[in-house]
């Protein structure tokens, strides 16, 4: 990315990236909530009902995860629209730039997150 990442540039970052989380999500067969629909199948009765339980938790984990991400995503866009994006939720200081363009979902600035 470049040094001119704001707001703006980070607005589209952020809406590809919610695109994608509701697109995995979707695909693992979850909503945004990381609510199952109904008709996700696991297997077929109980022959192997460990490797089916083992693949219902696995799938769970990346849907908790996936959703997790989504969340800060959308608090990230929320900022953004409040005017408050790029600003520490702690300390109230500025996120470095850098932080930003890593992870641009960021609201706690590097010295805040690493007391966390």
């Amino acid at each position: 990315m470049s040094t001119t990442f704001d707001a703006h540039t980070a607005k589209n970052v952020l809406v590809e990236e919610r695109a994608k989380l509701v697109h995995q999500l979707e695909e693992l067969g979850a909503n945004e909530a990381g609510e199952l629909r109904a008709d996700v199948d696991f297997g077929e009765g109980f022959a192997d009902a460990a490797a089916i339980t083992s693949g219902r938790t696995e799938r769970l984990g990346i849907v908790e995860s996936l959703v997790e991400t989504l969340g800060a995503v959308d608090n990230a866009l929320a900022h953004i629209e409040a005017g408050t994006y790029g600003v520490c939720e702690e300390c109230g200081e500025a996120i470095s730039t850098e932080r930003l363009e890593a992870r641009p979902f960021s609201l706690l600035c590097m010295d805040c997150k690493s007391k966390h």
